[in-house]
Formats: structure tokens, sequence, C-alpha cells
């Protein structure tokens, strides 16, 4: 949890508009970054868990409202999870770029650092907005907010919001997403799935990436999808290259399907 993992989150995140203005929010929720190496103590454990409980309570809260907000507009929204290196965000590219015809698409970014990713999803001709956390390794249902705020997608829209790379704390924080799809690539190894379950478990559906690469990797694709099931038994599965474009249509057939659900509901 963001308690004990030392996540930073006193400092300022920087939201970056469609313009390239910076719009510092001053955000605390709660981290505790007074590590004691006497955690057998029942006190601190008992202060531990009221902070996390405390956390994702009000996450929880604000993930509601940005769900009503995105529910009464009609907005499907995506939260795109995974490693460092997967292949998320050309993963985007692609999608954004083939199906621009089909959607209005608008992004979020999170990332430590840097515009790097907005500006490349910017080129595609999206409306994006970077999300800069500092030291914190996840993005929260209030930083989703107030970069929305910002935003402001058109209804009928898809919302894309690419967290920052990491496959356990943003695991344990709901942003108001309709969907949470987990990303991994065959250079990662085929235990990924097994190693952080957490991340897996609450996603609806596992793109497996790079497939173009597997005569190269020890990657057991057999073995990488009977894990991701062990895990959760209802995860949809895409093997995919976004380099060659193998696989891509059927995830953006599946794509089509749950955004067509929604908006005839």
């Amino acid at each position: 949890m963001c308690i004990t993992c030392g996540c930073g989150t006193d400092e300022a995140h920087i939201v970056k508009d469609d313009h390239g203005h910076n719009h510092p929010e001053h955000h605390h929720h709660g981290h505790n970054h007074s590590h004691s190496h006497g955690n057998d103590h029942p006190h601190v454990q008992d202060r531990l868990l009221h902070l996390e409980k405390d956390v994702l309570h009000e996450n929880a809260l604000l993930a509601e409202r940005n769900r009503g907000y995105f529910d009464a507009k009609q907005i499907f929204a995506i939260n795109l999870v995974s490693s460092p290196g997967s292949g998320k965000t050309m993963l985007l590219e692609r999608t954004l770029n083939d199906l621009k015809e089909d959607f209005s698409f608008y992004v979020i970014e999170g990332d430590q650092q840097t515009s790097l990713d907005a500006d490349r999803i910017k080129a595609t001709g999206t409306k994006a907005i970077q999300i800069n956390t500092g030291k914190g390794c996840h993005l929260d249902a209030h930083m989703v907010l107030h970069a929305v705020q910002q935003l402001k997608p058109e209804e009928n829209s898809v919302l894309f919001i690419e967290n920052v790379g990491n496959l356990v704390c943003p695991s344990m924080f709901d942003l108001g997403e309709n969907q949470r799809v987990v990303i991994m690539s065959v250079t990662e190894g085929d235990d990924k799935p097994i190693k952080y379950p957490d991340m897996f478990h609450t996603s609806c559906a596992c793109i497996i990436n790079k497939t173009d690469l597997l005569p190269y990797v020890p990657f057991d694709m057999d073995k990488a999808v009977e894990n991701a099931k062990k895990v959760n038994p209802k995860l949809q599965i895409f093997q995919v290259s976004c380099t060659t474009g193998d696989g891509m249509d059927n995830w953006y057939h599946w794509l089509k399907e749950q955004v067509q659900r929604l908006q005839s509901a």
C-alpha cells in the first residue's frame, strides 16, 4: 500500500493542459512517511491501518463522483495499467490512429516526470492532458477529477487514462473508470500475472503485447494465459503486436462492443 511504499503526495502534481500551461494542485491524501522500524508495536500497526482505510475511503468517494459524471455523459473511461515498458503508449497511439473515425477520444497521461507521452498522444490529433505525480507511484480519483475538469470531454466519447507504470499501487485505487485493462509484454515473463495478482484480478481484460518478439524471448504464451486465468478466470485475453498490428482487430472489436453497450444502455 502507499502508506508503506514511500509514495510522495504532499508535493504539487503538475497538470499540463492542451496548451502546455502548468496547473499545480497541492494534493495530500493522508500518506504516512514516518516509517518506523518498530511496526510490530500494536499502536503503530493500528495507526497505519487507520490511515490506509482513510486514504482508500476518500478515494472511493471521489471515484464514485467521477463515475457519476462519466455515466451522465455516457463517457466510456478505460484505466490502462501496466509495468513500465510494456508498450502502453504505443498501444494507445495505434488505437487512437486506427479508430479516430469511430470515436471521439480524450486521454489523461500519468507519469512521475515529463510530458513525453502526452506529446506523443497529441501528435495523433487527440486532446490530452498530462499529470505528473512527482514521487507518487499511481494516479488517484482526485487527480483524475481535476484533469477531467480541464479536459472537458464531450458526451458519448472515450476517455483513456494511462496510469503510472506500476503493477502494485494502481490496483488499489479506483478512478471511477468503466473498465480496467492491464497490459503486459512478452519481454516481461509469463509469470507476471501470478507475481502481481491484484492488478490482474481487478482488471477485465489483459493485453499481451509485443508478440512479434516471441521468436527471440523465452516466453510461454500458453503458460502466461494459464497464469492470468488462474488469477481471474473471467479475464479477456488479447495477444497483440502494436508494431505489426497483429491481433489489434480483436482488441478493437472488444472496445467497440464495450462502448456500444454503454451508450445503448
